[in-house]
């Protein structure tokens, strides 16, 4: 069950160019969260529209959220400081299941598709599995997080230009892990969960995704987020990203 909640900042840190981590104290929320959830965050009396931004990781009533500024609302959440106060929605949405994954997941998330990979790292720790995560940016500039999960698990960064670690993309990694993987869990662009759907299907694995769409309320009212899915009878259906997911099986995914 979600709900609101006026949580305060502890922080708010510029990780890169339009890259930011806010913590806050949010006990309430923290109190129910669970990996791969999200909360929607009101964003200044100028926009109408709350924001929806993965949780990254949550300790003590403290929650971290890892966003990047792409309009006027997130702009005005990159300027927040200590002691400021924010309205938050959440948790919100369906999260990934580590646990069915097995004792060697592998976690893959590409870009802003990385924070909340690694709660669900530190999940499959707690749960004394060995995870591994790959970690896909375009550039040097745009890596992130990197420290924190090397801290809890074995890491692979990639990408795309060669500027920084491996040159590459998610999937050569995975190509190369899945022999002796459990399970595959995912977050990033459409395109390259599609790539890495067809690798964990093809070595017979379980897989999760995490879908991003647009979306408006966040709660399944205004079904701004549709996204295709199939039936039973193999037509395609369709389901909401915030209440259906944003976690799916990735076999139920209309790709």
């Amino acid at each position: 069950m979600s709900i609101q909640e006026i949580c305060r900042v502890a922080d708010c840190t510029r990780l890169g160019e339009g890259l930011y981590a806010v913590t806050m104290y949010a006990p309430a929320i923290c109190a129910q969260a669970q990996v791969g959830q999200f909360v929607h965050i009101a964003c200044g009396e100028g926009n109408l529209l709350r924001r929806p931004i993965s949780i990254c990781d949550w300790q003590d009533g403290d929650l971290r959220i890892v966003f990047q500024v792409k309009g006027e609302g997130t702009k005005w959440l990159a300027a927040r400081k200590a002691g400021d106060e924010l309205d938050v929605l959440g948790p919100l949405g369906h999260g990934f299941d580590t646990v069915s994954l097995g004792d060697k997941p592998v976690f893959v998330g590409g870009g802003i598709g990385v924070p909340p990979m690694f709660a669900c790292v530190k999940q499959a720790v707690g749960a004394g599995a060995q995870p591994r995560a790959i970690l896909g940016f375009r550039n040097k500039d745009a890596v992130i997080l990197e420290d924190d999960f090397k801290a809890v698990c074995e890491a692979f960064v990639t990408t795309d230009d060669g500027s920084y670690a491996r040159h590459g993309f998610v999937t050569d990694v995975l190509k190369e892990l899945v022999a002796d993987a459990t399970g595959v869990a995912a977050c990033g662009p459409k395109p390259m969960l599609k790539a890495i759907a067809a690798i964990a299907d093809e070595a017979g694995l379980p897989c999760q995704v995490s879908m991003e769409e647009r979306m408006g309320c966040g709660i399944g009212a205004c079904l701004v987020c549709a996204c295709a899915l199939k039936a039973e009878n193999g037509e395609t259906r369709y389901g909401h990203v915030c209440k259906d997911g944003p976690v799916f099986d990735a076999k139920e995914v209309a790709w």
